[in-house]
């Protein structure tokens, strides 16, 4: 079982950047790809990035590509989401995700453990 804990949340002006942090604990994290997913007021929790294992391969949201980055440190037992150039409607809560397996995937459904989110709101 994996604990998962979000920080670095906050208020943002459009245009700034700002990194979000998922730490974990529990089981080996290494065995876990990690994903980010985000839910706006309203609507659908949706998927943001992905990232292996190891860290080595990595996919994101058409929404997010060329603005946000995905990375791991499993010595840290974390995952990050770097988001630059960011947008108005990139305010939501944002939860970090661990799943078993090889692959990253789209779909929530997919994941075994959840954080309890962390909230990014920007300003316009």
């Amino acid at each position: 079982q994996v604990q998962l804990i979000e920080s670095g949340g906050g208020l943002v002006q459009a245009g700034d950047s700002l990194r979000v942090s998922c730490a974990a604990s529990g089981d080996t994290f290494s065995n876990y790809v990690m994903g980010w997913f985000r839910q706006a007021p309203g609507k659908e929790r949706e998927f943001v990035a992905g990232i292996s294992r190891r860290g080595g391969s990595t996919s994101c949201a058409d929404s997010v590509k060329g603005r946000f980055t995905i990375s791991r440190d499993n010595a840290r037992n974390t995952v990050y989401l770097q988001m630059n150039i960011l947008k108005s409607e990139d305010t939501a809560v944002y939860y970090c995700a661990a799943r078993r397996g090889l692959y990253s995937s789209t779909h929530d459904n997919d994941y075994d453990y959840w954080g309890q989110g962390t909230q990014v709101t920007v300003s316009s």
